[in-house]
Parts: structure tokens; sequence; C-alpha cells
């Protein structure tokens, strides 16, 4: 008999706990957000035109990033005209991926503001849903053709130090010295 206070306590435990985990959205906080589909890290990584894994398809089949390639620079044995020629590429994705990232946020608060009214409907959903989905897409190409650029102004060698040092690759040909922050 003494056993089964233990076990109806354990049952009771793990009854409860489930029951009040279901009550729980995984939503719950969001909804006192500026913007309710945007966290505020994904506001500021629009605004400055992170990447925010827009390229990660680049990155991780031998397309290195002008922003990491710059960091890698020296490592990389990078030339001054591939320097100079990787910052412009840079630039000139730093500078698109903001405007875009701007138009996007702009459109995901429009959408977050005709639902708040209460007062949306089908076709202004679509019309919003479709414009964001295309800066969307912009974007993401804004930051995967800077990679396919990038690509061209290296050497293989350069390509395969850029991968180690990013960490991709096998085990044994990885190097351990990755730069603060990422």
């Amino acid at each position: 008999m003494k056993w089964k206070w233990p076990l109806v306590a354990i049952v009771f435990f793990y009854t409860t706990a489930a029951w009040a985990g279901e009550a729980l959205s995984p939503y719950t906080g969001q909804e006192k957000r500026e913007i309710k589909a945007l966290s505020r890290d994904e506001i500021n990584g629009y605004l400055s035109g992170d990447g925010m894994a827009f390229a990660k398809t680049a990155e991780l089949n031998h397309y290195p990033g002008p922003k990491h390639v710059l960091e890698l620079a020296e490592k990389l044995q990078l030339s001054s005209e591939q320097r100079k020629r990787t910052q412009a590429i840079f630039d000139q994705m730093l500078s698109e991926a903001v405007r875009l990232g701007k138009d996007l946020i702009e459109k995901e608060s429009l959408l977050d503001s005709h639902f708040s009214t209460g007062k949306i409907s089908e076709a202004e959903v679509e019309k919003l849903v479709a414009e964001i989905s295309t800066v969307s897409s912009k974007l993401r190409a804004v930051h995967l053709k800077a990679h396919v650029a990038q690509k061209k102004l290296l050497t293989s060698e350069q390509v395969t130090r850029y991968d180690a040092l990013r960490g991709y690759g096998k085990p044994d040909q990885q190097i351990h010295h990755r730069p603060k922050g990422h």
C-alpha cells in the first residue's frame, strides 16, 4: 500500500503539468509585440540588413558571404583588389537589404494593423501577403546573389579556407579559430 501514494502523486503531477502546458500557446506574450508576426530581433535584423539565414543554402554549399570574407580577409590573404571588390559587393547588398527590410516591416505592420481593427477582408489578406512574399523573396535573392558574386572573386583555395575557417566540412578539415560572435 505504501507504494500507491507515490504513484498517485506522480500521476497527478504529470497530469496537471500536461494539462497546464496545453493551456498555454507558444505565442503567449507575443500579443504585446509592436508587430505581432515579428520579434524585436527580427525587426532589428531587417533594419540592419543582417543575413538572417537568407543565404544559408549558398553559405553551406561553398559560396562565401561578403561580410564574413571581409572579417576573414587576413586569413584568406585577400589581395587589395579582392578586398575592394568584396567591400563593393557587401555595400550594395547591405543597401538593398536595408531598403527591402524596411519595406517588409512596413507591410507586416500594415497587415498587423488591419487585423487589429477587426475589419480585414480576404482580399486585403491576399494582397498584403502577396506583397510581403514578394519583398521577402527579393530580400533573399539580394543575399544569395551577393554570395554568388563573392565566390567569383575568390580562388578555389580561398573558398576551401573560408569553409574551414567557418567550421564547415569534415572535422579534420576544420580550423577552430572562429571570429567572436559567430
